[in-house]
């Protein structure tokens, strides 16, 4: 993975707690984590929740049989209370 340098600016406090508690070796590693964490993946990534998500959206043939299926919703149903 090519890898790019950045310059950021943070309050002197900050800097001054990652400096003490994240060694001097360790510490573009540990801002990598925390961007990862922090930031959505880009469109299109390998998301496997993206990518399931996407399928169904394009199968045409789910799609119908779901409106089909909308069709269903509250057959046999009255709207009078259940009583036990």
């Amino acid at each position: 993975m090519a890898m790019q340098q950045l310059s950021v600016r943070v309050p002197e406090d900050l800097a001054r707690r990652l400096e003490r508690r994240v060694p001097a070796r360790d510490r573009s590693a540990f801002v990598q984590q925390l961007l990862e964490q922090a930031l959505p993946p880009d469109e299109g990534d390998e998301d496997p929740l993206y990518l399931a998500a996407l399928a169904v959206e394009q199968d045409e043939k789910l799609t119908q049989e779901m409106a089909e299926w909308n069709a269903t919703v509250g057959d046999g149903l009255a709207n009078k209370s259940i009583r036990t």
